[in-house]
């Protein structure tokens, strides 16, 4: 099991995902962050990085050298961060849990049934999740539900989200998470109002749902924006990403917040301390 932290020595923390965009900030964030320590780095079997020294690609050397043993990684982190895809960050999650070692997910496009894994195994060790750990994203939550409380009638509500050509799942984790944000203060059930896309003689447009349209092309982090759609009046609230800096500072900040917590499932509004 991970050993107990002292308050005399960094968070210990691990990077899942080495070679991907998102893997490299979150190592880079790590090791320029004074109260953090980068314990392992992991990647795939046959990754070009595999064995290599997990910051060469910055032209200095951590003593980190990326692996592909989950086990051996948990053992000696106090958290680990993952951004990968649904299937590994289970086996990560598993890992940890075995080992007691806490975990930021940053991963999106998890099933209903994978969900409810990670609430399972979130009963034994601390664990983060969000679609989006960016914290401006998670204040434009909260404005979003206070909007959508004010403008219960006689508003069109629409999620316009744009990402990069490599991404795989539409809509974003972050479009959905605003969807449920909105169905939830209008009383609502997502999967009951939501409109994924429209073509064709769609007919006149239900009052009651939320729809969403998706982007994807070039190099764009992400983009989202909610528009409430009035008579005479269209109100927008957009955030935009121009670096996943963001999402990496998000995390170190959801990696120190488990620290001083035990076993539950938590999120970005908790650990930003907009509820308890």
């Amino acid at each position: 099991m991970a050993a107990a932290r002292g308050d005399d020595r960094p968070v210990r923390v691990a990077v899942a995902g080495a070679s991907g965009r998102m893997g490299r900030v979150l190592i880079e964030a790590v090791e320029q962050a004074p109260d953090c320590l980068l314990s392992a780095v992991l990647d795939i079997p046959g990754s070009p990085t595999m064995g290599s020294d997990a910051t060469a690609w910055l032209g200095r050397a951590s003593g980190v050298v990326v692996g592909c043993d989950l086990q051996a990684a948990a053992a000696v982190s106090d958290v680990l961060i993952d951004f990968t895809r649904p299937e590994g960050t289970l086996a990560h999650l598993r890992a940890c849990r075995a080992h007691g070692t806490r975990m930021v997910i940053g991963t999106t496009g998890f099933s209903t049934e994978q969900k409810a894994e990670v609430a399972a195994q979130a009963q034994h060790i601390g664990v983060v999740m969000a679609p989006n750990m960016a914290v401006g994203v998670n204040v434009v939550l909260q404005l979003l539900d206070m909007a959508a409380r004010a403008l219960n009638e006689g508003y069109d509500i629409e999620i316009v989200e744009a990402h990069h050509r490599h991404k795989v799942d539409a809509p974003s984790g972050t479009a959905l998470r605003m969807g449920e944000v909105l169905a939830s203060a209008l009383g609502l059930n997502l999967s009951d109002c939501a409109v994924y896309g429209r073509a064709g003689v769609a007919g006149e447009r239900d009052p009651s749902t939320i729809g969403f349209s998706t982007v994807r092309g070039g190099d764009v982090v992400g983009d989202h924006t909610v528009m409430f759609l009035g008579s005479g009046e269209r109100i927008e609230i957009t955030h935009k990403s121009s670096s996943r800096v963001t999402y990496a500072q998000g995390s170190l900040r959801a990696a120190r917040f488990l620290m001083g917590r035990g076993a539950g499932l938590f999120d970005m509004a908790q650990v930003l301390g907009f509820r308890a």
